[in-house]
């Protein structure tokens, strides 16, 4: 018998997301910066498992397709990746929000491959994880201010959130491959 599958566990099936409340150490920080530089491997194996055909389908009801996750993860680590760098070469840096969902509604999202957003999370994903792995442990304590969620996080927050934010999206791909 098919256990039914709660929506809680389609949109979170990583679960919520927990910030850290101190600093990290860097033997805490080093399997989250792992995740991130697996990332892209990951989410193009989960896509080719879950095919073409299943990645045009809602990995839930009233949820974005496999194609639109996938250009969404490109576009949003492109954003993440920009946060860092603001908060490592200003104070305190108020970033700019952005709508997610129009952006997965644009007609791009729609006629480009997913192999371009996956090429891009690679290169990307590469680069970030460097720029991490060369952070002093005072700059992981460096800030920057999320207006939408009236939130200052710092780094060590942001690099926690940022990569359940890849393992999340790429939970939804997997439910699509499975």
């Amino acid at each position: 018998m098919l256990t039914p599958v709660s929506d809680e566990h389609l949109r979170y099936p990583v679960g919520r997301p927990q910030l850290p409340t101190a600093p990290l150490t860097a033997a805490e920080r080093a399997p989250y910066i792992q995740q991130l530089a697996d990332l892209p491997a990951r989410l193009t194996d989960a896509a080719r498992r879950a095919g073409g055909e299943r990645l045009q389908l809602p990995y839930r009801p009233g949820g974005w397709t496999g194609r639109q996750v996938i250009h969404h993860v490109a576009d949003t680590h492109l954003n993440l990746y920009g946060r860092f760098r603001l908060a490592l070469t200003e104070d305190n840096p108020t970033v700019r929000p952005f709508d997610e969902a129009a952006w997965a509604e644009l007609p791009d999202v729609a006629a480009t491959p997913i192999t371009v957003s996956l090429a891009l999370l690679e290169s990307l994903h590469s680069r970030w994880v460097i720029l991490l792995q060369h952070l002093t442990e005072a700059q992981w304590q460096r800030t920057f201010y999320h207006p939408r969620y009236h939130t200052t996080l710092t780094l060590d927050q942001a690099l926690v959130q940022y990569t359940w934010h890849g393992q999340h999206h790429l939970g939804h791909v997997e439910l699509l491959a499975a």
